[in-house]
């Protein structure tokens, strides 16, 4: 598989804005590359879009889950202030410094309007405390969204016409979401999930240009609302039938797990919400080993997915991890270009020998 017959979909796929709760514009992306590899796609209750491949064991009961989010980190409006500028709220997890100050891009009702995220000038005194307790040299704290607000140059009058107040979302601007390439790697925004997104959808064209079929039933899920507790794969997970859940995610190429963004798919055994289970992973690592890639195996800390919020609530009976090895999770991230076809690699090796 060369570079060539993911990076337009991923470059189509990060240029999406796709904030929790309205991932819309991600989603249409998916259905259309979806419905044509699938024997059947629907839109469920929560928003989440799946695809269903009929497998050669037809027994409901070992169905297989696979779900990859269509939701990214973003913000949400908690007022409008007299001066028309907006006090936020993160939806997901981060720093107003993951994304950097700068435009954004604010989705009103009726109207998308550019901002721009702003701490306020660096050459002011302890009069204005907000900006010094942020100065390395002074207050030194961590910049946190009390310290941030969006600058639109709007009245309230004209944000209100827009459909912006309270419950707007606002994500990262088209300006900055540009995939780049350098050397053997690729660098974006969002590949939190959109990578692993593509990699499903390289997964399913593959199963369909080879013409061969999962041992059992799979559902293949792009779920909503992931950055903020895993609540569309939770309710894919209770609906769908099946055994088994298995989450497709950035994975943190640190020291810290003795995984590398240069290596291979990493294999979840466990995170913050539950152990994985060792069944799975096992047969994850073998899978990528008979690909020809080199597996990580991680015990990961400060993470979640979609199939260990499912097995900690008691959804799922069984669950794995499969993360593409991401520099600077949360943040700009960086994959390196063979990390996308070698998840895709190994999720047709363990669907059509599970």
């Amino acid at each position: 598989m060369t570079d060539d017959d993911f990076r337009p979909l991923l470059r189509e796929l990060l240029s999406a804005y796709g904030p929790c709760g309205q991932e819309d514009a991600v989603r249409d992306v998916c259905r259309r590359e979806l419905e044509p590899l699938v024997d059947e796609t629907w839109v469920d209750d929560a928003g989440n879009l799946v695809g269903l491949l009929r497998g050669v064991d037809r027994d409901d009961a070992r169905g297989t889950r696979v779900l990859a989010h269509l939701d990214e980190l973003s913000m949400l409006v908690k007022r409008v202030e007299p001066d028309g500028s907006l006090r936020l709220t993160p939806l997901g997890t981060m720093y107003p410094g993951n994304f950097g100050l700068g435009p954004v891009a604010i989705l009103g009702d009726h109207d998308t309007l550019c901002g721009v995220l702003t701490l306020g000038s660096e050459h002011t005194t302890k009069e204005s405390r907000r900006i010094w307790e942020t100065k390395p040299d002074q207050g030194d704290q961590a910049m946190d969204w009390l310290h941030v607000y969006v600058f639109t140059g709007r009245t309230t009058e004209e944000l209100a016409a827009a459909g912006v107040g309270p419950g707007t979302r606002l994500c990262v601007d088209a300006s900055k979401r540009t995939l780049i390439e350098f050397g053997d790697y690729l660098g974006s925004y969002f590949m939190d999930d959109r990578a692993p997104i593509t990699a499903l959808l390289v997964a399913a064209r593959t199963m369909r240009d080879r013409a061969v079929r999962p041992t059992v039933d799979t559902h293949l899920v792009f779920t909503t609302n992931e950055e903020i507790g895993g609540v569309g794969g939770a309710h894919a997970v209770r609906t769908l039938p099946g055994d088994l859940v298995i989450a497709l995610e950035v994975g943190p190429a640190e020291a810290e797990y003795s995984t590398t963004v240069a290596g291979g798919p990493i294999v979840g055994y466990g995170d913050a919400l539950c152990v994985y289970d060792k069944s799975v992973a096992d047969h994850l690592m073998r899978c990528a080993t008979e690909s020809g890639l080199s597996p990580q195996a991680a015990v990961l800390g400060a993470f979640e997915s979609d199939a260990s919020h499912a097995k900690a609530g008691g959804l799922a009976a069984r669950a794995g991890l499969l993360c593409l090895p991401t520099l600077s999770t949360h943040g700009y991230e960086v994959v390196a270009r063979g990390a996308i076809p070698a998840m895709a690699q190994t999720i047709v090796g363990y669907l059509t020998s599970r």
